[in-house]
């Protein structure tokens, strides 16, 4: 009985996080929508996708694999395997998202209030989507286990780390975007907003869930 209810309990986790990345997705979408710049984790997907035919979904995942690839070679035999299903979990993410691009193109982003709102309703559903993936607690996304790996090999506290990996990403989003295309893309002040403000948003939102649960616990009871 106990081993029933604790596959029960995995499958939950399991779906929280697929729900997560599906909203992730659509949040990536809306700040692509409003061409004020992306998050700063789909900046380097974004350019990409601008420099070549790939998607933005599919340079996702390629971008994705490249960090498993460097997880492994930072951890080397303190990699466990059961982080390879990282993998699935981008080529899901990335088809999602460009699922969601498709998805929202019809929406008239016109004015700047306009582009606005969509980023704004972008950085909502990125942190919703990061919050689910937390709660699940079963496996990162692969951008995150790169900082996490780093983080076992050096002594610096992850949310520094995540900032320095964030600040890399958009950095080398730009060199790119600026060599190839003579100026930038997917960086702008949207980038900067998400960068603020989707970590202050999921840290709410989980403190608001755990509160909720905590209260519905106490009514129960």
């Amino acid at each position: 009985m106990e081993l029933h209810t604790s596959h029960v309990q995995l499958l939950k986790r399991y779906l929280l996080l697929c729900a997560g990345l599906a909203v992730m997705a659509f949040g990536v979408a809306f700040s692509i929508k409003a061409s004020l710049g992306t998050s700063p984790i789909s900046s380097f997907p974004y350019v990409i996708s601008v420099i070549t035919p790939l998607t933005v979904g599919n340079a996702t995942i390629l971008m994705h694999c490249f960090f498993i690839l460097l997880q492994i070679l930072i951890l080397r035999k303190e990699y466990h395997p059961i982080q390879l299903l990282q993998l699935p979990v981008a080529v899901f993410f990335g088809y999602l998202t460009d699922f969601g691009v498709w998805a929202v193109q019809g929406i008239s982003c016109n004015t700047y209030w306009q582009q606005w709102l969509a980023c704004i309703v972008g950085i909502l559903l990125v942190a919703a989507g990061v919050s689910c993936e937390v709660k699940a607690n079963v496996v990162v996304l692969a951008g995150e286990g790169v900082v996490l790996a780093v983080c076992q090999k050096v002594p610096v506290k992850f949310g520094y780390m995540k900032v320095m990996f964030d600040v890399t990403l958009v950095a080398v989003s730009c060199i790119v975007s600026m060599t190839v295309t003579g100026t930038i893309h997917g960086v702008r002040e949207g980038t900067v907003a998400a960068a603020i403000f989707v970590g202050l948003t999921s840290k709410q939102m989980i403190r608001l869930v755990d509160k909720w649960k905590k209260n519905a616990a106490v009514s129960v009871g």
